[in-house]
């Protein structure tokens, strides 16, 4: 089991590597969320430093805020800088489309958000997170929902054939809280074969304030695996994104 972990860790450690060649001077990078980005997080910290760089972060939750204190990345936000040249996170899934599951780590409206704004959004994840479908092994999609809309949107999402769950907080009581005040399902809907139809049928219910599928969204993945790194690109590079 520990051989296990240690090998996962050196991937997501190398994947991140990867993804942090991708950043240059001036640039405005949006920080994701999760062990996977933690490791982006603390070498862009390293890069400024032994490269003189100047750049500023958008963190997608308190979690990556902390970090880019940590490791001296001087914080802006989308106020100030509606459009980012970069966006490096993690994900829970990612198909043969390079379609994602994000989420699992609570901060999936953020980071959808942020990714949205970035001319590309580069993804980093160990092996075992490629999937030949989206909600292979029972996987579910984290689905963040106004506290007010809960009960409603449980029933809603259980007619159409899913199975929700209210996400518990662990060492807490209740359910977990989003930075952004909300709560999170995870609903299991089997293998997704049409993604992006599930993804409009679930922001079209009331009270649904974001999904973690991000469909289309993905411009370069680089997946670590037991040896060396696996890049794979969503598009023709022109610097634009396809959102």
């Amino acid at each position: 089991m520990k051989a296990k972990a240690d090998w996962v860790e050196t991937a997501k450690k190398n994947a991140a590597l990867e993804a942090v060649k991708l950043v240059e001077d001036g640039f405005v990078v949006g920080l994701g969320s999760g062990s996977t980005a933690a490791y982006a997080i603390e070498e862009i910290g390293k890069k400024m430093r032994r490269e003189s760089l100047h750049i500023l972060a958008i963190p997608t939750s308190y979690q990556a805020f902390g970090l880019a204190v940590r490791h001296k990345i001087p914080a802006t936000t989308l106020e100030e800088h509606p459009t980012l040249d970069l966006t490096i996170d993690g994900a829970d899934q990612i198909d043969s489309q390079l379609n994602l599951i994000k989420g699992m780590g609570g901060a999936l409206a953020r980071e959808k958000t942020v990714a949205s704004a970035s001319k590309k959004l580069a993804i980093i994840a160990d092996e075992n997170k490629k999937v030949k479908t989206l909600g292979e092994n029972n996987h579910p999609v984290p689905i963040e929902v106004l506290p007010f809309a809960t009960a409603f949107v449980l029933r809603r999402i259980g007619e159409s054939g899913g199975r929700p769950v209210l996400r518990d907080g662990k060492g807490k009581v209740g359910p977990v809280v989003t930075d952004n005040g909300n709560v999170i399902i995870d609903a299991v809907f089997g293998l997704l074969h049409r993604p992006e139809k599930l993804e409009h049928e679930l922001r079209s219910i009331p009270g649904v304030v974001e999904t973690g599928l991000f469909i289309g969204m993905a411009d370069i993945v680089y997946v670590g695996r037991r040896s060396g790194v696996e890049k794979l690109v969503g598009k023709p590079d022109s610097g634009l994104s396809k959102r």
